[in-house]
């Protein structure tokens, strides 16, 4: 009878183990309410009566004190360096009257195991029942594998469904990008095959009127044999440059055309409704004008020279160098703090020796930039490395006009083409100043966060002033309201030293990042990126016409970029005297360059002193 009680005894647990493990498996909530009687109450109802006085954390190695009060024994050694009595109860105390709590660290350990057995997982409970030698019968043991390659295999389906689901996804993705992509190709190449028809159309008329034309050469000449021989050296140049910007133009030519297609839609005109005289569409016509002029010069020429030092001055960098409103006069200024007006006729014509200025004024400081007036042909305006920004009387020779507001160096100033009695300045005490030649206070002054480096009012607005800054960015802001820019645009990665516009709506900009940028501040875009020269220290100058971006170079050479291609379409480098020059012939660099306005030609000073007139040339 008692062997049969024991047996049966030992079957209940056995199946109550066995039951419990099923239950932690497959359900732990099933699993939780079915233990719940049997444990004990939570830490959390526990916590008020372990928590530490001291720390009020739970008492870690607990220790009792003579007043009955128990502690962690790091917190009341700790107390009892500093004073001699229970924290609770102010009862005179030392560590010679405190003892270990076994009965509440074994009540601790308890539950910890507690919480630990709680918050274990299904397979901590099987591993943990298994180690503790309960027994379990070989037809258990086969009912728990099947249950657990089952719940394995369901595991492994539901994983391999998710696993199809993203392949699908991403496969659909790719599928849609590649259609987009062969459409967009097709597009293309209907523009083209369009732009081919009409090209070889308009070919052929020109190569009948050239025939019409060389026939009757041929008839007045008084050779009847003669022949009219192609150049095909011109030719064959200008294709290799093509292909060797070809993939410029190539995007330069389907961003045109897509642009106008684009228009034509919204407008819901057909291309045919939309062909210039000659049948071409006009983002072909576009192109054709960048491809004409991109290919029509090659290289820079230096036609004249002239030396911007004196006996006097051995610094001879020049900073600023501008033409006059009517390009007869060009300025010239730098760290000598002199201003100096050359005729621009008499440098071309004359000897490189025999160039002396027509003008010449003295200033007290340094100069960073020169602004001419382009209203008042006489006038010219200043900025120094003592933040005065002056306007002069090239008549004269005196200035007319002082302003000092500006607490430290100024780098930049610049005449409103709109409103001329307007300018603006910029300067290192982070403010951009708008002054009047009508009165000696700023009119206007813009607080901002960094160095200014640049600042140039647009050429057909009086109320729009772009500003280069040290924070990487270009903040256009009309003055109307100048609480916040109208734009900022980023995208340089170190500060912004030069800020020009192309036209109303075109924006250049050049960064010590050894790129220069074209932005459209009517619709806040980013339109192009140039690379090739480098500038990652020094300002080396920029200037702009209506279709060419010029600069200079740490290496000595100016670079010349056409607006639509962002690779150097001419470089020119200026030699250097390595027996006068030695070691420091490395160190020159670009550091002014000016247009003679749309003109191909340019004037170009390095930090030398040597100033050259550039023309560029097939």
């Amino acid at each position: 009878m008692i062997t049969s009680l024991t047996h049966t005894h030992h079957k209940k647990r056995k199946q109550t183990w066995v039951e419990r493990a099923h239950w932690g498996h497959l359900s732990p909530s099933l699993y939780s309410e079915a233990t719940t009687s049997k444990m004990p109450p939570p830490t959390e109802e526990l916590d008020k009566d372990i928590l530490c006085p001291i720390c009020m954390q739970i008492i870690k190695d607990a220790f009792l004190t003579s007043c009955g009060h128990s502690f962690c024994y790091m917190c009341i050694t700790t107390h009892l360096r500093n004073k001699n009595d229970c924290p609770c109860c102010s009862h005179y105390l030392t560590s010679n009257r405190i003892f270990p709590n076994f009965l509440l660290n074994k009540i601790l350990e308890r539950n910890y195991a507690r919480q630990a057995a709680k918050n274990a997982s299904p397979y901590e409970h099987l591993r943990q029942a298994l180690q503790q030698g309960c027994e379990v019968s070989v037809k258990e043991l086969d009912s728990l594998l099947t249950l657990l390659a089952e719940k394995k295999r369901k595991m492994e389906q539901e994983e391999a469904e998710r696993n199809m689901r993203i392949l699908l996804e991403f496969l659909c993705c790719l599928r849609k990008q590649k259609l987009d992509e062969l459409n967009e190709i097709q597009t293309d190449l209907q523009y083209i095959k369009e732009d081919i028809n009409a090209v070889e159309r308009q070919r052929i008329e020109i190569c009948r009127a050239k025939d019409r034309c060389s026939l009757k050469l041929r008839m007045f000449a008084d050779d009847p044999n003669s022949q009219f021989v192609t150049q095909s050296g011109p030719i064959a140049s200008k294709k290799k440059w093509v292909h060797a910007q070809f993939n410029d133009l190539q995007d330069c030519y389907l961003q045109k055309r897509r642009n106008w297609a684009r228009q034509a839609y919204k407008e819901e005109e057909r291309d045919t409704d939309i062909m210039n005289g000659e049948g071409y569409n006009p983002g072909l016509e576009d192109f054709k004008s960048v491809l004409t002029n991109f290919t029509r010069y090659s290289r820079l020429r230096a036609v004249a020279e002239l030396r911007h030092g004196d006996l006097f001055h051995s610094a001879n960098i020049v900073s600023s160098i501008e033409f006059d409103r009517d390009d007869e006069l060009f300025a010239t200024a730098g760290v000598s703090r002199r201003i100096k007006i050359f005729e621009f006729s008499s440098v071309m014509n004359e000897p490189a020796d025999a160039h002396c200025p027509v003008v010449e004024m003295s200033t007290r400081s340094k100069l960073s930039c020169l602004s001419w007036n382009k209203y008042t042909k006489n006038h010219i305006a200043s900025s120094d490395y003592e933040g005065i920004v002056t306007v002069w009387d090239v008549t004269t020779r005196q200035s007319i006009m002082e302003y000092e507001e500006h607490e430290k160096r100024a780098w930049s100033v610049d005449f409103s083409r709109t409103e001329p009695s307007m300018l603006v300045s910029g300067s290192d005490d982070c403010k951009v100043k708008i002054w009047s030649t009508k009165q000696e206070a700023s009119v206007l002054n813009i607080d901002m966060k960094a160095n200014i480096c640049s600042v140039k009012y647009n050429p057909g607005s009086s109320i729009h002033v772009a500003v280069g800054s040290a924070d990487h960015n270009i903040h256009y802001y009309d003055l109307r309201n100048i609480s916040q820019p109208l734009y900022v645009f980023s995208g340089h990665q170190k500060a912004v030293s030069y800020v020009k516009f192309l036209s109303s709506n075109e924006l250049a900009s050049a960064s010590t990042d050894s790129t220069l940028r074209l932005w459209d501040v009517k619709d806040n875009l980013a339109l192009r990126t140039f690379r090739g020269h480098t500038n990652e220290k020094n300002f080396v100058g920029l200037t702009v016409n209506s279709e060419y971006i010029a600069c200079g170079s740490e290496t000595n050479e100016v670079f010349v970029y056409h607006k639509a291609i962002s690779k150097p379409a001419a470089r020119h480098k200026f030699s250097t005297d390595l027996e006068n020059d030695g070691d420091d012939a490395g160190s020159y660099f670009i550091s002014a360059v000016c247009w003679n306005s749309d003109s191909p030609t340019m004037l170009t000073a390095n930090s030398q002193g040597t100033i050259k007139v550039l023309v560029l040339a097939e």
